[in-house]
């Protein structure tokens, strides 16, 4: 029988695997606009969470785009934070 605390390590380390798993394409050659929550996340080396806060507050360093009720993420201005060219 698992213990809660196992239960939420399992469950976390099963999110690290999926994460890991998933390629994600570097800044400096992504072609798209703006990427969801997850991929700015990646890049930012932030929680999704924190990415939500920063849109739902406005105080974060950069500010997503709406669409149809979801976050979109700016390339460009992912790519201005980070100083990537």
């Amino acid at each position: 029988m698992l213990t809660t605390t196992q239960a939420v390590n399992h469950s976390t380390e099963t999110l690290r695997e999926a994460l890991a798993s998933r390629q994600f394409t570097p800044l400096a050659l992504e072609t798209r606009t703006a990427l969801p929550t997850c991929e700015a996340a990646f890049h930012l080396n932030r929680a999704q969470q924190t990415m939500r806060l920063w849109a739902m507050r406005e105080d974060g360093p950069l500010r997503p785009l709406r669409i149809n009720g979801r976050l979109a993420w700016p390339v460009s201005e992912l790519r201005r934070v980070l100083g990537v060219a």
